[in-house]
């Protein structure tokens, strides 16, 4: 049976002096300045609710100072207190707001403006679905409103204070109607509940469950009651003997261990009931032991510790430390007839084995429920969760601390459609994006947005609990501008990829004839006469036929230069004629030869040169030459990266190197990269800035980054000399949307 203590007194005249008894039960713990918020708060709660009554047949005030006192029984913070006994007292009113600012601070009003948000939220009604696929939808969207209530503030605390309320509710419940009781512990099971598992509350994890059943099922509630045929308290005294002989006897065993115990409660009691199919006699963890030591050895020597104080059930003993479940979950489990003769369930695991149990992938609201993992959800549960549990170890006296401001913030926000449906959207999200993600025609029909009943503009950054209502134009189409990073439209992938394509889907006709006509020059132009095949060079670039890699052409995909490399090699240049060839010439001197291949070697008279393909030396470059085997002298720059790493040995075959008094003009392959945000037209725009400083590409590779939408592109050009270069990457640094730009 669930038993309750509380700092209220059971009969106070009216609401004041209820208030002002509370309050001096509860001030011992509290520091003066603590005090005086405490009092300002319930003053402010006498002048916000008076006289006014719940559905409950309690008055408001005594509803607020009972969840506070909830909270105090947790050993919260005083502001904590203050949001539960504020909550409702400014909605709506700047004035009291402004109020609530001067006395407690901008953090208290914005809890309490969060619990208002909350208290919203909780009265949305879901729409009833039959059918597995309806139950699937109606879990997900009641899994999306629990991450929804943790992600409408970064502060645990106002999760705490709905929680509070939620349990007040419950305790109170016998005065309502069979229906409304009904819905009251339905919504505890599905959203509260699990909320109070995850975050490692147990004493409101209990009493929740416990009353849920109660209001839902009190018949089955009472049997199991009744077959227990003890109250809690008397348990927890059983627990309590069970933990001292065992304490006593592990230590006699010379075995270091952290023994804790729990009985179990009526929901769980009846849930496993209910999934092992029954009866109450064959459930053996009613009352639970666990032992935590320091390494596996000693888990199995407690064990034997156990089973040499009572007896043990052998069909219930599992080794999770040999075979551990799929979440990687380990510890011994055992059930032995206990004192008295009744079940004892007693689990067994080191302090790293219930760590991993606690937080990791196995925690246990994680493997209880079934969810998928979220590594963002997961470290701000087990966040709010190590902040709790410090709080439960303060001594008497001690009031905790706020936690940590950003410590807890989410990385997505949840909002509502006007359906009451609960959209998952990464934080910074737009009515933009929150239209692409309902369906991609909704999101290219887009002309305005609704958030809570107010227009906003579509570059609004979306908060959780807020509902969102899109407003669509039958005719209406996506603009160039939503693409664009610096106008703030969109932030997901899922949306720039849906507008992307649409663009891409348009005038596919015009863009085809457009490509067709730019691969024809270039073609000619560098002299290229196989005839294409398209389908085949499609290939080459991930497309699926020919026309689709034109189309890509003409809207500035692609590259016609990029594409026409790949057609095949271009025929020799043209030359003007001559009426007869040149006389032979007798051996040029050394320095002439040298002239002719644009590089000297010192020292050496007439020797095979070539420039490294890993470097790619331009003229003014300094130079080393490193002796080959067979290919005579490879030239590379100075801090060329091969050079740097050649072994003392292999550096005395280095030669000085320099370029020759008038270099030939002609064309050096050096590679450039550059990063830029993702945009249409970017490989055009670097195309043309490239054909403008009269370098020609001789090869590309590009790769963006779906995650942040950064697209990083390594060209291989041709250049004269390192000022050409200078001026290529000169240029390129101009384009709109380019992040960098350096040599390779």
């Amino acid at each position: 049976m669930v038993q309750t203590t509380t700092n209220l007194p059971e009969r106070a005249e009216d609401n004041a002096d209820a208030v002002h008894q509370w309050l001096g039960r509860i001030a011992e713990r509290y520091d003066a300045d603590a005090r005086r918020r405490l009092e300002a708060a319930g003053a402010l709660l006498l002048d916000c609710h008076g006289d006014a009554l719940l559905d409950t047949g309690e008055s408001a005030v005594r509803h607020r100072l009972s969840a506070a006192d909830i909270l105090f029984s947790l050993r919260l913070d005083a502001d904590t207190l203050c949001a539960a006994l504020l909550q409702g007292c400014a909605d709506g009113d700047t004035g009291t707001a402004q109020r609530l600012t001067d006395i407690f601070g901008p953090a208290l009003v914005r809890m309490t403006v969060d619990l208002a948000r909350i208290e919203q939220l909780t009265r949305v009604e879901y729409v009833a679905e039959g059918g597995k696929r309806a139950a699937r939808n109606r879990q997900q969207r009641e899994e999306n409103l629990r991450r929804m209530l943790l992600g409408i503030g970064t502060d645990v605390r106002v999760v705490l204070v709905v929680l509070a309320e939620r349990l007040h509710l419950l305790r109170r419940s016998k005065h309502l109607s069979a229906e409304r009781r009904r819905d009251i512990a339905a919504d505890t099971r599905r959203v509260y509940a699990p909320l109070a598992n995850r975050l490692g509350v147990w004493q409101l994890k209990w009493e929740l469950e416990d009353l849920s059943l109660r209001a839902a099922e009190p018949e089955t509630y009472m049997g199991i009651a009744k077959a227990l045929s003890e109250r809690r308290n008397e348990r927890q005294d059983s627990i309590a003997r069970v933990l001292t002989v065992l304490r006593t006897e592990l230590a006699a065993a010379g075995i270091t261990a952290e023994v804790t115990g729990r009985p179990k409660h009526i929901y769980s009691i009846w849930r496993k009931m209910q999934r092992k199919g029954v009866d109450i006699d064959q459930i053996f963890d009613l009352r639970a032991v666990r032992v935590l030591v320091d390494d596996i050895p000693a888990c199995y020597s407690a064990l034997g510790v156990v089973h040499g104080l009572w007896a043990h059930i052998p069909s219930e003993f599992d080794d999770y430390i040999a075979t551990p479940k799929g979440n990687n979950y380990q510890s011994l489990h055992t059930a032995v007839v206990g004192p008295e003769d009744k079940p004892l369930e007693v689990q067994i695991r080191t302090h790293a084995m219930h760590e991993h149990a606690e937080y990791g992938v196995a925690a246990h609201w994680a493997y209880k429920e079934a969810k998928g993992y979220d590594p963002d959800f997961q470290r701000r549960v087990v966040s709010m969760r190590q902040w709790l549990e410090h709080t439960g170890e303060l001594e008497q006296g001690e009031e905790a601390n706020p936690p940590p401001a950003g410590a807890l913030a989410p990385a997505h926000v949840y909002v509502l459609t006007p359906q009451a449906k609960v959209v998952e959207l990464p934080r910074g999200a737009t009515p933009l994006d929150f239209a692409y993600t309902i369906h991609s025609e909704i999101g290219h029909r887009c002309r305005g947005a609704r958030v809570d009943g107010r227009m906003v503009p579509l570059t609004h950054q979306l908060q959780s609990g807020e509902t969102v209502e899109i407003l669509t134009q039958k005719n209406a189409q996506p603009s160039r501008d939503w693409l664009s990073a610096h106008h703030g439209y969109l932030v997901t992938s899922r949306a720039r990829n849906r507008v992307r394509q649409w663009f891409k889907q348009q005038d596919f006709d015009r863009h085809f004839a457009e490509g067709r006509a730019a691969m024809d020059r270039e073609l000619s132009r560098l002299g290229i006469e196989s005839a294409p095949q398209w389908d085949k060079l499609a290939e080459r670039f991930n497309l699926k036929t020919g026309d689709d890699l034109l189309a890509a052409v003409g809207r500035g995909d692609l590259a016609a230069g990029q594409v026409a490399r790949q057609v095949g090699e271009p025929r020799a240049e043209r030359r003007e004629p001559v009426d007869e060839l040149p006389a032979p010439r007798s051996t040029p001197p050394a320095r002439e030869r040298a002239a002719r291949s644009e590089v000297v070697v010192a020292g050496v008279g007439d020797l095979m040169t070539q420039m490294a393909a890993c470097c790619h030396p331009v003229p003014d470059d300094k130079l080393v030459g490193y002796v080959s085997v067979g290919r005579g002298v490879i030239v590379h720059r100075r801090n060329c990266r091969e050079i740097l790493k050649l072994s003392d040995a292999e550096r005395e075959r280095l030669v000085e190197v320099s370029w020759a008094a008038q270099p030939a003009q002609t064309d050096h392959p050096v590679g450039v990269e550059l990063t830029a945000a993702d945009r249409r037209g970017l490989l055009r725009d670097i195309s043309s800035a490239l054909a403008d400083a009269d370098a020609d590409v001789l090869g590309s590779d590009t790769h963006t980054d779906p995650t942040n939408d950064v697209a990083h592109m390594h060209f291989t050009i041709a250049v004269t000399d390192s000022g050409h270069l200078e001026r290529v990457i000169a240029r390129l640094k101009q384009l709109p949307d380019v992040l960098s730009v350096r040599r390779a």
